[in-house]
């Protein structure tokens, strides 16, 4: 039976079409852009995650200070060897003693030393990022994943699969490569800067101030790209997530697709997100990827004005020819952080917007805590209450108004009702996958919100129209119903639920892997599983949701009687249309709009002639 009491996937995935429409400020090629709804925040927490790796980051800032430094006193040193090299030539010019080979090799040598002790140190300092980055991936990975288990269930009505895998995936990669390639680059870029500096004041202050006149230009550019871009970078991430949602969508999907000769409008609308992706990539890459030519042009200006006013100074006699040759290496150097800075802020673009949709997911709501709950689950037998029970989705939609019934241990409640009648609601709310607004159910006498929806939940076990199997053995999808159950115990389960024939004559019967969509066996055999897996708990309480509806006549027999055998001497909730299969109930409950019409057993329904007799002959009239 399908459940219309929640928003199918199709219509969440028109809502969240919708939505985009009405997403940001339309800019000038009409498409939406989003703003950062709380940047700063998101990097605090950012900054606050890696507080954990103070040690390494301190390792990661002093290895790049050294590896910098070394580099930017290898061109000063080298200057030594180029004048010693010129006055060289110059003396044995004049008839002296001509070029100190020795002293330049040692300078040399000096030189070489230097530039290998910064590698190592540059080596190091990337290696240490790196476990960084990838651990706080690992960590954020881990919180997502805690998290979903923590979100209520109206979550899940609302939420795209595909947006919620996108951030596990696609955001938490950007967030740990832009850290990876970001923070060191921002830290050699920094102190290469500075060092740079202070080098080239002290060679001459005169060039000095030409070259940090460039300064002010490169951080008003920089700035401007970054505000332009960033809206861009946030565009795109978010796109990203819609497109994955689409395909997940689709691609699980496509016996409808195909079915209905749908293929041409799932096209249509993939090709209306990939477009929006499209244009937030190609310029948020665009702008961000002028920033490097632009840096470079800029400090070329500076270095063709250090090399005019340079050669002026040496032809004046103001400054040795080693020194300008040592200067204009560093006008090389100045600009490679810059460059540096420039494709950083890049991967910081990105980073952030990662960033803001990953922490905005681990900032949802969650259900309510019950730790402190102490009520003891094993207190319960069966006995279970409805005290007018009101509950809705939405304040503008109620799906159970005044629900009461009164349950006793062991009986097989059959629940029955046109679709939308709020059946498979009273089972949520059983379960407590949501919470009662009004009235309270209680088990033997015990409010159900008395309990840890842990232990609660360990009283009851469930068999659904929809089946559930994960990738992995027959064994292993059996064994989910009871963790650390033995071989024997999960294949007398089997035999219970008369799946141990079919199992068999599989290929490897029991260790024979399904896979991922669980397609290499049919629907009714996966139903088989999931009873066996409910044998296998040996819960207190049943919920039986259209549990045959997936198998032929034969297989349902088979079933319903080891449901009858299961059954026994527990409290049974059995929701079902074809009303042949709960004519022997211990109490019938006929739902409409929310309330109990009717209750009884079959024969008293069937003498009243009332809706319940109304439905059950509505299907053996004759055509």
């Amino acid at each position: 039976m399908p459940n219309t009491s929640t928003p199918n996937r199709n219509q969440r995935a028109a809502e969240v079409r919708r939505n985009r429409a009405k997403v940001g400020k339309p800019r000038f090629d009409g498409m939406p852009m989003e703003k950062a709804k709380d940047f700063k925040g998101s990097m605090k927490q950012l900054f606050k995650r890696m507080a954990a790796f103070k040690g390494r980051l301190i390792l990661i800032f002093l290895a790049a200070i050294g590896s910098t430094v070394f580099s930017i006193v290898g061109p000063k040193i080298l200057g030594t060897a180029t004048t010693e090299l010129f006055n060289g030539l110059v003396s044995k010019m004049s008839g002296g003693n001509g070029i100190a080979f020795d002293k330049i090799a040692e300078i040399l040598l000096f030189v070489l030393a230097l530039y290998i002790v910064s590698a190592l140190l540059s080596a190091i300092s990337g290696w240490i990022m790196a476990d960084v980055a990838q651990t706080l991936a690992y960590r954020l990975g881990n919180e997502i994943s805690a998290k979903i288990h923590r979100m209520p269930f109206r979550k899940f009505d609302s939420t795209n699969t595909g947006e919620t895998l996108s951030i596990i995936t696609n955001d938490i990669d950007t967030l740990a490569q832009g850290l990876n390639q970001s923070f060191t680059s921002l830290v050699t870029s920094f102190v290469s800067l500075v060092g740079i500096s202070i080098m080239m004041f002290t060679i001459n202050w005169k060039l000095t101030l030409i070259v940090l006149i460039i300064l002010p230009l490169s951080g008003v550019i920089m700035g401007f790209m970054m505000k332009h871009s960033h809206g861009y970078f946030a565009t795109h991430q978010e796109y990203l997530g819609h497109v994955n949602a689409q395909i997940e969508e689709v691609f699980g999907a496509q016996t409808i697709v195909r079915a209905y000769n749908a293929e041409d409008k799932v096209t249509a609308d993939f090709d209306e997100d990939n477009e929006r992706l499209y244009t937030s990539a190609w310029k948020s890459q665009f702008i961000s990827g002028l920033m490097m030519p632009i840096m470079f042009f800029i400090g070329n200006i500076g270095y063709v004005a250090v090399a005019a006013v340079g050669g002026y100074l040496a032809v004046t006699g103001s400054i040795t020819v080693g020194s300008i040759q040592a200067f204009i290496q560093y006008v090389k150097q100045f600009t490679q952080p810059l460059s540096q800075v420039a494709q950083a802020s890049t991967q910081l673009q990105s980073l952030a917007a990662a960033a803001e949709r990953i922490f905005a997911f681990l900032g949802e709501e969650e259900e309510a805590s019950d730790e402190g709950k102490q009520a003891d689950v094993s207190l319960v037998k069966g006995n279970i209450t409805f005290e007018h029970v009101h509950f809705g989705y939405s304040d503008d939609k109620v799906i159970i108004k005044d629900f009461s019934a009164n349950v006793k241990a062991g009986q097989k409640i059959a629940i029955v009702g046109a679709t939308g009648a709020g059946k498979t609601t009273v089972i949520k709310l059983l379960m407590r996958f949501y919470e009662v607004q009004s009235g309270k159910i209680t088990a033997d006498g015990i409010d159900l919100r008395d309990f840890r929806r842990h232990d609660i939940r360990q009283a009851f076990g469930m068999v659904l129209q929809d089946t559930w199997v994960f990738g992995g053995t027959i064994m292993e999808n059996i064994r989910y119903g009871k963790d650390g159950a033995t071989d024997e115990e999960v294949i007398a389960a089997a035999k219970t639920a008369d799946a141990h024939h079919f199992i068999m004559s599989l290929p490897n019967g029991y260790s024979m892997e399904l896979n991922e969509e669980s397609s290499n066996i049919s629907s009714g055999q996966k139903q088989l599983l999931t009873i066996a897996r409910a044998v296998l708990a040996d819960p207190k309480i049943l919920i039986l949701d259209e549990a045959t509806s997936s198998v032929d006549t034969m297989t349902e027999e088979k079933i319903q009687q080891a449901m009858d055998v299961l059954m026994r001497g527990r409290t049974s909730f059995i929701i079902a249309h074809r009303l042949s299969t709960i004519r022997n109930a211990d109490l019938i409950l006929h739902m409409k709009d929310g309330d109990i019409t009717e209750q009884g057993t079959h024969e008293e329904l069937l003498a009243r002639g009332g809706d319940y007799a109304v439905l059950y002959n509505s299907q053996f009239e004759k055509v």
